[in-house]
């Protein structure tokens, strides 16, 4: 049995101080404090004082990082760049897909399927399933993803994309204004997939029909939308006045201004929003040109572009749970619960993002304004 201690522990219901938590077997078995239990006889005992121990965090959408696109079908370069992850809190996520030629898309499931059904235990970020975002996307607000490779949504497509991830789909991004959309969103709903509105120039009639469908989350709110209109409100309206949709946002400073940070999160609040990075390979590395799928972005500072486009970013998670601190002043308590028991509950993930008995021994260490001290996955906590 581990025993650690520290400062306070984290959980979106309570702030301990002086925390004892126990681990064994690379679970949570027992949250308690100093003060109400001995540490038993026999533990390792860690003590990390002055920090906060948080659940490690989970992103839901990411394409890439430490130099690797994880469309790339590269066991060492995803090994890097789950171990970059690590490194940064982040003890699970979604590798994510973009529109590509379907072979190549198909191609990238399959890998990606095999690499999730490796259970064998690593001290890196592991994939819980796959997000797939594109090629059932608008023109009109398809971003940078490739026009001649969008296609219009079937459950002939989906199911082909299905049997290829050998079921591991848990987010799909889809336009809900697309001819077949809404038959497919009902469909993979039916089948447990996160229907995801995004990319899309919907209107809020079609939005709601796609929310009655089973979709219920959105893919980075007001980046690639039609923007919010007072007469015309559109999907935005209904993603910021739906309590059943929870939604992501990228809080780099790029994508979106800090006042639109602090209108999301005054729409969705502690329990609906969302922070994902929708990292690119570049993450991490210097400045210059990296893959992006099947095409290339530059890089230039913390700005990804592709033909004048905003192409993903090089965000990372402890750095956007850090801007929401400042952008928007919310506690560290707070903004954790965004990168951490919120994305968990999107993909119905009960045993991560959390703190309590029972869950996986994923905990991330933290300083009190929340820089990554120590990252612990399955209760292995390194010298």
């Amino acid at each position: 049995m581990i025993a650690l201690t520290a400062a306070a522990l984290l959980t979106p219901q309570q702030q301990i101080e002086q925390p004892l938590l126990l681990l064994e077997g690379g679970k949570v078995a027992e949250v308690t404090s100093s003060a109400a239990r001995e540490i038993p006889t026999g533990c390792r005992t860690f003590n990390f004082p002055g920090a906060v121990l948080a659940p490690a965090y989970l992103d839901i959408h990411i394409h890439g990082g430490a130099g690797h696109d994880v469309m790339e079908p590269s066991e060492d370069g995803l090994s890097r760049f789950e171990g970059f992850l690590a490194q940064h809190g982040v003890a699970a996520y979604l590798p994510t897909t973009v529109t590509a030629p379907e072979d190549h898309i198909l191609r990238a499931l399959e890998w990606l399927a095999k690499r999730i059904e490796d259970t064998a235990a690593t001290a890196r970020a592991r994939p819980l399933g796959i997000h797939l975002e594109g090629p059932f996307l608008s023109h009109t607000r398809r971003g940078v993803h490739p026009p001649e490779n969008l296609v219009a949504p079937t459950l002939a497509r989906f199911e082909r994309y299905w049997q290829a991830a050998q079921g591991h789909i848990r987010i799909m991004t889809i336009a809900p204004e697309v001819d077949g959309a809404l038959e497919v969103i009902a469909e993979a709903s039916r089948r447990g997939v996160c229907c995801s509105l995004g990319h899309s120039d919907s209107d809020l009639s079609t939005a709601r029909a796609a929310i009655a469908a089973g979709a219920h989350h959105a893919t980075h709110t007001f980046n690639a939308m039609r923007p919010l209109d007072h007469r015309q409100p559109g999907l935005l309206g209904a993603i910021l006045t739906d309590g059943r949709v929870t939604a992501d946002i990228i809080a780099d400073g790029i994508h979106l201004d800090p006042s639109v940070v602090q209108l999301f999160l005054r729409a969705k609040g502690t329990k609906a929003a969302v922070l994902i990075t929708d990292a690119i390979s570049a993450t991490g590395m210097p400045e210059g040109r990296y893959r992006l799928g099947s095409f290339e972005v530059e890089v230039r500072g913390n700005e990804c572009t592709s033909d004048g486009k905003l192409a993903g970013s090089v965000l990372r998670l402890d750095q956007a749970v850090r801007n929401v601190m400042q952008f928007a002043g919310w506690t560290l308590q707070q903004t954790v619960q965004l990168a951490s028991a919120n994305p968990a509950a999107v993909i119905g993930e009960k045993s991560k993002g959390v703190i309590a008995a029972g869950a996986d021994a994923d905990l991330v260490v933290l300083s009190p304004r929340g820089e990554v001290q120590k990252t612990i996955l399955g209760g292995t906590v390194s010298e």
